[in-house]
């Protein structure tokens, strides 16, 4: 499910709304170029919550037009970023720089393409360097087998809940793979869910295991049509009320499980995405052939 779009009515110093030279028409052309594009929704919706972040804060110095805007105001908006603190009182992560950082430069590179800006202010703006790094923990195999076992498997949800664990477990499917799934891509015959659009907008095949498989079709056949009421369109797994679980929804699902567990680990989602690709390589499998594409974030 895409996420919502952001409310400009949040950002009180946005100037000239209704300019068609002003940053905030060219940011809605931008948008919809990208619609058109074939962009995804939750790709448009960040960009468009960056830009709105750097409307803001240009707002707030008088800068209005997109042509007011030179290199050294993007380095001074960049040093603005690294010394932001957030209301934890922590600063924003380089990863979190970056890509506030890179929606700004995508949409310079637009303005000038469609001869919006005679140059591109942000052609030479260096972005912040990302670290390479490992996840901070991955489970053991009787770690995850504990974190399974949490749901009460003898209630509707808690045989929901299985069911959704172990498929994250067998699989390694992504957060937002798995709330789009729907009920016809798990071919029991053949073992093979089929994730539609995943990251990078690509359609794939992925292995499932047996026992994963079991607990599916007991979740299909006990629990989900007490869920269902006609308004899920089709999606494998369903909420309370019988719509299909949200992304955030599947966060506080697992992460508790993983607290309530008593592992001694923090995550959620892709904790077992990460854990699932270190054991395949414990026992040898080679993931650079693994249709889950676990190589990938």
């Amino acid at each position: 499910m895409p996420d919502s779009r952001p409310d400009v009515t949040q950002y009180t110093h946005i100037a000239n709304l209704a300019d068609p030279q002003g940053m905030y028409q060219m940011v809605q052309e931008y948008i919809q170029w990208m619609a058109i594009k074939n962009y995804s929704q939750q790709t448009i919706n960040g960009r468009e919550l960056f830009l709105f972040i750097f409307l803001e804060w240009a707002g707030q110095r008088g800068l209005i037009r997109p042509s007011d805007i030179t290199k050294p105001i993007l380095e001074r908006f960049q040093r603005y970023l690294f010394h932001y603190r957030k209301k934890d009182g922590n600063p924003l992560s380089f990863r979190s720089q970056y890509n506030r950082l890179a929606a700004i430069r995508a949409w310079f590179k637009w303005l000038s393409k469609e001869n919006h800006l005679l140059y591109n202010p942000a052609s030479e703006i260096e972005l912040p360097k990302l670290d390479k790094r490992l996840p901070k923990a991955v489970l053991s195999e009787s770690e995850a087998e504990r974190v399974l076992n949490e749901p009460d498997v003898h209630d509707a949800m808690g045989l929901r809940d299985r069911a959704i664990l172990e498929t994250l477990y067998s699989t390694g499917i992504r957060r937002m793979e798995l709330t789009n799934l729907a009920v016809q891509d798990v071919d029991a015959d053949r073992g093979t869910p089929f994730v539609r659009q995943g990251k990078g907008r690509r359609d794939r095949m992925i292995p499932i295991g047996e026992r994963a498989l079991q607990w599916i079709e007991k979740y299909l056949e006990e629990t989900r049509p007490e869920l269902c009421c006609g308004r899920d369109g089709g999606i494998h797994y369903l909420n309370r009320f019988g719509e299909a679980i949200t992304p955030n929804g599947l966060t506080t699902l697992v992460r508790r499980y993983i607290k309530s567990s008593n592992i001694g680990k923090k995550g959620s989602c892709h904790l077992f995405r990460h854990t699932m690709a270190t054991l395949m390589l414990e026992n040898r499998a080679d993931i650079r052939f693994y249709p889950g594409d676990v190589r990938t974030r």
